[in-house]
């Protein structure tokens, strides 16, 4: 078993005792019994919204509970001295919550449509702004030692990274939006509901890759600074 595999394993079980999967199947429990009170042609306009708001708790602040538990038990900065390497701690994180995060979103969206979605592009516009979601997490959380320093901070980047919902929830619309990260995968996930041109394809894949790479790149750094350095 490699490396990353056993790092997997392990973050499923840590997700599992900190009630993680618990708090998903609540989640998707109760956002079956709302959607089921919207009129689903307004629920079609807004449902990108509800998935990337979702989003934010599902993995930006799972991510973040995970780190503080793993520095509060002192196992963060024992990887340092351990074979496993940044990327794979970060990429173990970032695989295991964007699976449940597909799993969660993907049970309620599925059942308020009831089959009438494509699935290609719910799929691939959950699974790049989670793992999105997930880096931006680790990024603001490496920083912090407890909740009552993390929490405050994190609600202003989060809402700052929320930005693209506007267009979905407001009449209100700018081509500036194209230039945040999270714009790229809610782009994709319109086309699960109506067609999208070929070039917001290319856009929603792109741009959304090119800030994975970015946002992987700024975590390891991130990683060394307050971990590696600091331990």
């Amino acid at each position: 078993m490699t490396r990353l595999q056993s790092t997997m394993l392990w973050d499923v079980r840590l997700q599992f005792r900190n009630g993680f999967y618990y708090a998903s199947l609540v989640i998707v429990v109760v956002c079956i019994g709302l959607l089921s009170q919207i009129p689903a042609t307004y629920l079609t306009q807004i449902f990108p919204a509800i998935i990337l708001g979702n989003l934010v708790v599902g993995t930006f602040y799972f991510l973040g509970g995970m780190v503080l538990l793993e520095k509060g038990e002192g196992t963060l900065t024992a990887q340092i001295v351990t074979p496993l390497r940044q990327g794979e701690y970060l990429a173990s994180k970032v695989i295991t919550l964007t699976v449940l995060a597909i799993l969660e979103n993907g049970a309620f969206t599925i059942y308020a449509f009831r089959g009438s979605v494509q699935l290609l592009p719910l799929l691939l516009g959950v699974a790049l702004a989670a793992a999105l979601f997930c880096l931006a997490g680790f990024l603001v959380v490496v920083r912090y030692d407890s909740i009552n320093e993390y929490l405050l901070p994190s609600i202003a980047y989060t809402s700052i990274i929320s930005l693209p919902m506007v267009t979905y929830l407001l009449p209100w619309d700018s081509w500036l939006l194209y230039l945040h990260p999270w714009q790229a995968p809610m782009v994709l996930l319109q086309a699960a509901w109506q067609p999208i041109a070929l070039w917001q394809w290319a856009y929603g894949l792109g741009y959304s890759l090119l800030w994975l790479a970015i946002l992987f790149w700024a975590c390891r750094r991130a990683f060394y600074n307050f971990v590696v350095k600091v331990g």
